[in-house]
């Protein structure tokens, strides 16, 4: 088995919300992490939100003040992956579009030293592919955390074609080292968690475009009924329509099954830039 001791460098694409969450998970585990963006703006934003992040943990009494602010400065910050060179472990969190991710896969070859992982966070897109933009395919593995990073336990592995044993061991002991619970998933569209979620949210869209009932009472129906700790048009809403669209079509067009059909009524509020929390409206106004 692999020891997380040997990563020390962690390389983290995309500072968006789950990027944030994830350099704020690796500078808590001991790890100098570089978080990489086009936009300086938003490397500025993840970076007050791992801090303010590390703060809440100091006032709960989870960390001491040493310890947060020796956190804080293993984070750095850089706007491109080629100002990046040998690092142990790079996780790419940028948005769901295939192109994009197969062409920083290819950046990350230069960027991430031999041995070393090349993991995606990705939600839903097959891991195979990914690694064939790479010299290396043994080397590309999915490693996807739930939302919001520091406080979900979760994080899913999964295998490509070609991820190799020694990947998969780096792989899981990093995510143990960062404190969450690892289960493995096979490539196939959607994994674990989205390929059941999704059609459950799409279902959900589904019984309102049909006059089912309200958004009220279906989202109380399924947090009563089923004891989940929100409903599923307000969980969609949380993830963003436009993400939970873009899973269902990876799913309807990677599984070929009619049941995964993404519902009409979700694809229009994607249309009228609806997209949830994230836009001040979707099933709810925000």
């Amino acid at each position: 088995m692999a020891s997380s001791e040997d990563i020390k460098q962690l390389l983290v694409v995309g500072a968006g919300q789950m990027g944030a969450g994830i350099a704020q998970v690796g500078v808590q585990s001991g790890l100098s992490v570089t978080l990489v963006d086009l936009s300086k703006e938003l490397l500025d934003k993840a970076t007050q939100q791992v801090m303010a992040g590390l703060r809440k943990l100091q006032e709960k009494g989870k960390l001491d003040e040493p310890s947060r602010r020796a956190a804080g400065e293993r984070l750095k910050v850089a706007t491109s992956i080629s100002q990046v060179k040998d690092v142990d472990f790079a996780v790419e969190a940028v948005s769901e579009n295939e192109s994009l991710k197969k062409q920083i896969f290819k950046e990350l070859d230069g960027a991430v030293r031999a041995g070393g992982v090349l993991a995606s966070n990705t939600s839903s897109i097959p891991i195979t592919r990914i690694g064939t933009a790479t010299r290396r395919p043994d080397a590309v593995i999915g490693m996807h955390f739930m939302n919001p990073v520091p406080v979900m336990s979760l994080v899913e592995i999964i295998r490509g074609a070609a991820t190799s044993e020694a990947t998969y061991a780096s792989t899981r002991a990093l995510a143990e080292r960062m404190g969450k619970t690892t289960v493995v998933s096979r490539d196939f569209p959607g994994f674990i968690v989205n390929r059941i979620l999704i059609p459950m949210l799409n279902e959900a869209c589904f019984a309102l475009m049909e006059g089912l009932a309200s958004a009220q009472d279906i989202d109380t129906a399924m947090k009563l009924g089923t004891n989940q700790p929100m409903g599923p048009l307000q969980l969609a809403d949380f993830i963003g329509l436009d993400t939970v669209l873009s899973i269902a079509e990876v799913l309807h067009r990677g599984l070929g099954d009619d049941k995964y059909r993404p519902c009409p009524l979700l694809k229009q509020y994607v249309d009228a830039g609806w997209l949830g929390k994230k836009s001040g409206r979707g099933f709810y106004p925000y």
